[in-house]
């Protein structure tokens, strides 16, 4: 199996791509909810925060699947998501078995963290709009 064919990578940034892509998405339907959660984490400015996130999820997914500028979104989503993790995955601060489920997605973050380091640092592959982007 070659691993350097132009699908692979392609096929890594749109399995990347999904949970933010769902994650924005959710963000436009279902705005209040997020408020509410948000507000419970007590974040300072939540409407401005979150479409901030909103901004980073949907437009870095955008230019995660096409290519277009995918190492700088990657890079953006990578800090984005950095933020996220601690702030609203602290499982150390959470007892018990909702502290455990914390855990699970803070430990899945760092995986997805990684893999936008990869594409921040090798760029999208051959498919991919923008040029200087593609290695």
């Amino acid at each position: 199996m070659n691993l350097r064919h132009p699908a692979i990578s392609f096929l890594g940034r749109l399995l990347i791509t999904y949970i933010f892509a769902t994650s924005g998405l959710g963000k436009i339907f279902s705005w209040s909810s997020n408020v509410a959660y948000m507000n419970a984490h007590h974040l300072p400015m939540v409407p401005v925060l979150l479409a901030i996130a909103l901004i980073v999820e949907v437009g870095g997914s955008f230019c995660l699947i096409t290519g277009f500028h995918a190492r700088t979104a990657a890079f953006i989503m990578f800090l984005y998501l950095l933020a996220v993790t601690v702030l609203l995955h602290n499982y150390w601060a959470i007892p018990g078995m909702a502290g455990a489920t914390m855990e699970t997605h803070f430990r899945k973050n760092l995986a997805i963290l990684g893999g936008l380091l990869m594409i921040a640092s090798q760029g999208p592959g051959k498919w991919a709009i923008g040029g200087n982007d593609a290695y």
